[in-house]
């Protein structure tokens, strides 16, 4: 029998996880510096967490990965982030923090059934930051900035911001209601699913990747004509923002986003790499109104994005990004003899307790392969000791940038490699 990761799933070793980490260390140090904080919500949730209502999202009708447990509870692998993170700030009671503004971040692994391709698996790792309050269009800036501070400290440069307004509940439901009246003729001659959101939320037609090219698609209503003075009112008033902040950006009164909870601002941000795939979206994001009191809080706006780890590293790579993925030892120590395994690996643990990356070879190689070792590893010293040094109770320490060398007594080891490397 071959055992082999499941289609749809990879795994990540070596190099790969180091540039991982490294998206992860920068997606941190950029919400330390906004004030957002990490919040874990579970793996999976009961599955109406996800399946709320009439939802017409190919997420909820499709993709989700949906089981009953030995209670005979229905649970759901989550599929996103917003969900969970919403339910948990509910059901926590996180609304009665006086701060006017709360923001939190995650990381998450999500699972959705689809066709696996470059960039979209069918378990997959995100990034996502969620801010509560009240609906504003400076947090909304703020939410795009966090995005697109993390591409550009990464090093992906070759991209766009595209916005939309969806509008508020009203204006919604008037643009719904003409989207209904231009499509009805014309359902016959749409897809399956398209018939399936007409009824559920026809703003999910104009998402349709299958009939995208269909004339009744070309001459639908715009939702910027439906627009009451509020939501207007706030669009411009996004705009302005960014204009303020010198932030390029294009409005697309066709883009909906692919769940149905958004309401007032949507936006993503699309590769303009001339190598970049057909699904060129490299994060996105929009706000959201009604979720706090779907889960039983009071009436709380948010907004946030989210980005696929997997997929931002497709355009790290694309923008010839070179993250650092070598080893990096700080003291490799090397036994000339099998008498000196155990005092040096004493003074390995001593070091390592120290706060200081150490390894030592435990197969008593000769000099030079154990030097090969140490390059390869990239160690800053090497740590030698044979039975003379062993009798005298010493160790020869090299620094290999300098090429110094010193030899010191056991007790003073970690004081040597502290001066050396200023740790």
């Amino acid at each position: 029998m071959s055992y082999r990761a499941p289609r749809g799933t990879q795994d990540v070793l070596g190099e790969e996880v180091k540039k991982w980490q490294e998206v992860e260390k920068l997606a941190r140090e950029i919400c330390e510096r906004y004030h957002i904080s990490e919040l874990r919500t579970p793996i999976f949730e009961h599955t109406e967490v996800f399946a709320r209502g009439n939802d017409a999202s190919d997420m909820v009708n499709k993709e989700m990965y949906t089981f009953m447990d030995r209670g005979e509870r229905s649970l759901t692998l989550k599929p996103e982030g917003t969900a969970g993170l919403v339910r948990a700030f509910v059901e926590h009671k996180l609304y009665a923090n006086p701060s006017s503004v709360q923001r939190f971040f995650y990381f998450s692994p999500n699972f959705r059934y689809e066709r696996p391709q470059k960039g979209r698996m069918r378990i997959f790792h995100q990034f996502g930051v969620e801010f509560f309050g009240e609906a504003n269009p400076y947090l909304d800036l703020e939410s795009i900035m966090v995005g697109l501070n993390l591409l550009d400290e990464i090093g992906v440069h070759k991209y766009k911001l595209v916005i939309n307004t969806l509008g508020d509940a009203e204006s919604q439901a008037a643009y719904k209601v003409a989207l209904k009246e231009h499509f009805k003729p014309h359902l016959d001659t749409l897809c399956s699913d398209c018939q399936r959101r007409y009824e559920q939320n026809p703003l999910r037609m104009l998402d349709c990747k299958v009939d995208h090219d269909h004339e009744a698609m070309k001459t639908a209503p715009i939702n910027l004509d439906y627009l009451n003075e509020e939501s207007q009112t706030y669009f411009e008033t996004l705009k302005k923002t960014l204009d303020e902040q010198n932030i390029p950006y294009e409005v697309d009164p066709r883009m909906v986003r692919g769940l149905d909870y958004y309401t007032h601002t949507v936006y993503e941000v699309i590769s303009t790499d001339e190598n970049a795939a057909a699904q060129s979206t490299i994060f996105a994001g929009g706000r959201y109104s009604h979720m706090v009191e779907y889960f039983g809080g009071p009436q709380t706006d948010a907004v946030g994005f989210a980005v696929g780890i997997e997929r931002l590293l497709i355009y790290a790579e694309l923008a010839g990004v070179k993250f650092d993925t070598g080893e990096h030892v700080d003291v490799f120590a090397m036994p000339m003899g099998q008498e000196s395994n155990m005092q040096l690996f004493k003074l390995i643990t001593e070091l390592r307790k120290a706060g200081f990356c150490a390894d030592m070879d435990y197969e008593n190689k000769s000099m030079k392969a154990q030097f090969k070792m140490v390059d390869r590893t990239n160690a800053k010293i090497a740590m030698i000791s044979g039975g003379n040094e062993l009798e005298q109770g010493v160790v020869n320490l090299k620094n290999i940038e300098t090429q110094e060398q010193v030899t010191v007594s056991y007790e003073d080891v970690v004081g040597q490699v502290r001066k050396w490397l200023g740790k």
